[in-house]
């Protein structure tokens, strides 16, 4: 009752009145949105000191945020709570039945003073433990600062949900990849801060666009090479992943009432989707964070990794840790230690990716069990057999392990030898983006066809 209570004095954004958002609505939120989104990515922290920032690198593309600035939470604390939420409804720790209406009103109520509890908690741990370093005596304003940007975050993101396409925390990390990709191709200021366009010949550009064209003009083959050899390889990945997800097995279904009638039950290739290999990131990321946080703190490294300039040189931030073989390989300066190196990142993130697959299938009712009961309470049954859930448990029993294995171990795969070629962004950052593009164009698609067409609208219940 106190908790009930307690989620009707949450503030929330007000649903729109409309049963059915028109698609112009829906575009014109989401640009708004997406709009502020930028605008605060490049709000700096008030009273921040100097710091290594280039050590958040990897966790900000994941995170949607760049770190520095009053976002830097990004969509951590959503997440995060979003996640514990899910695993305890489903192992059944907290029973919740989120197909009926009071039943989803309380999950989002929860998530909502989950997300709100880690807005606070990150803030606190990021200043306190020098993270984000502040300046001696505006700890508590960069810390009220970090607690502003994650609340605005957490209303974007229910804003988008209600009022646009998709999700807001979708729509940041897909925003986030997108300016790395273009940070990459087209970044004109030097590492040292210097604008190479002002001096193109001499000062050394980053973006890789700019580099191939620099280094053809000096005359610097191996330069042109490695830079267009980083964008062959960006492509590759993403196209490899868009094949990957169009890959799916189809169990035939009919209906039992409607004979003659049936339909195809899709099992994606990568059953479980990206969060597994979200997991897997997020605890790389969040073992080099906390290696370095320690450091900081103690004074001395820890069994957590040695850090120089953000970069992890020992313990086990460094050993799983992804080494720019292609870079290396080019170059000529391979070395032993980061083949080994690379072997470790590439087993790192394969069985972790298997282990969190099957923990997240069995405890959140993507199990034969779970997927059988939903298909019969649809009406359905397998095409051919009496309708029983044992029979179609059985049957789906025979796809969905093996499909959760064979996803997660090539999920892994992916994302790891992307880390290893030093592609444009991370490759957890390139199946994310390529997955949620693919969900938002889904989206987009169904509510042009609902707005063009007023009789498929009443059939969808508009």
């Amino acid at each position: 009752m106190v908790l009930k209570q307690l989620i009707q004095l949450l503030p929330e954004v007000r649903k729109p009145a409309e049963k059915k958002t028109s698609f112009n609505s829906k575009l014109k939120w989401t640009l708004i949105v997406l709009g502020f989104f930028f605008v605060m990515y490049n709000i700096k922290l008030y009273g921040l000191s100097r710091n290594a920032l280039e050590r958040f690198d990897f966790l900000s593309t994941i995170l949607g945020t760049d770190f520095g600035a009053i976002i830097s939470l990004g969509i951590g604390p959503i997440v995060t709570s979003s996640i514990i939420l899910q695993l305890l409804v489903g192992s059944g720790i907290i029973s919740l039945n989120t197909k009926t209406e009071e039943g989803k009103r309380m999950f989002q109520g929860i998530q909502k003073l989950g997300t709100l509890f880690f807005i606070v908690f990150e803030a606190c741990i990021f200043v306190l433990m020098k993270g984000l370093e502040a300046v001696p005596g505006f700890e508590s304003i960069v810390i009220f600062q970090l607690i502003l940007g994650g609340l605005a975050i957490m209303f974007m993101d229910e804003v988008v949900a209600k009022w646009g396409f998709g999700s807001g925390v979708s729509l940041f990390i897909v925003a986030g990849v997108a300016l790395q990709l273009f940070i990459g191709l087209f970044q004109f200021v030097g590492s040292d801060g210097s604008n190479c366009l002002a001096s193109f010949g001499e000062t050394p550009c980053s973006g890789r666009i700019l580099v191939i064209i620099q280094s053809i003009i000096n005359g610097d083959a191996t330069g042109a090479l490695l830079a267009a050899a980083v964008i062959a390889v960006t492509a590759l990945v993403f196209l490899g992943v868009v094949w990957a997800q169009s890959l799916k097995v189809e169990v035939p279904l009919s209906y039992d009432r409607l004979r003659g009638y049936g339909v195809k039950w899709p099992l994606q290739f990568f059953y479980a989707s990206t969060l597994p290999v979200i997991l897997v990131a997020a605890l790389a990321a969040n073992l080099q964070l906390f290696g370095s946080l320690f450091e900081s703190w103690l004074g001395h490294p820890t069994f957590l990794g040695g850090f120089q300039n953000g970069q992890p040189i020992s313990g086990i931030a460094f050993w799983i840790g992804s080494p720019n073989l292609l870079q290396a390989i080019l170059t000529g300066s391979l070395l032993t230690s980061q083949i080994f190196q690379a072997i470790f990142h590439i087993l790192f993130y394969v069985i972790f990716s298997v282990i969190f697959s099957i923990f997240w299938v069995k405890t959140t009712g993507m199990d034969p069990a779970g997927q059988a009961k939903n298909i019969a309470n649809s009406g359905l049954q397998v095409a051919g057999f009496r309708k029983d859930p044992r029979i179609i448990e059985s049957i789906l029993g025979r796809y969905i392990f093996p499909l959760t294995v064979m996803g997660g171990f090539f999920i892994g795969l992916l994302a790891s030898v992307a880390n290893l070629l030093g592609v444009l962004t991370s490759g957890v950052s390139i199946l994310l983006s390529v997955m949620i593009l693919y969900q938002l164009y889904q989206n987009i698609a169904q509510q042009h066809s609902l707005d063009m067409h007023p009789a498929m609208r009443k059939m969808m219940g508009g």
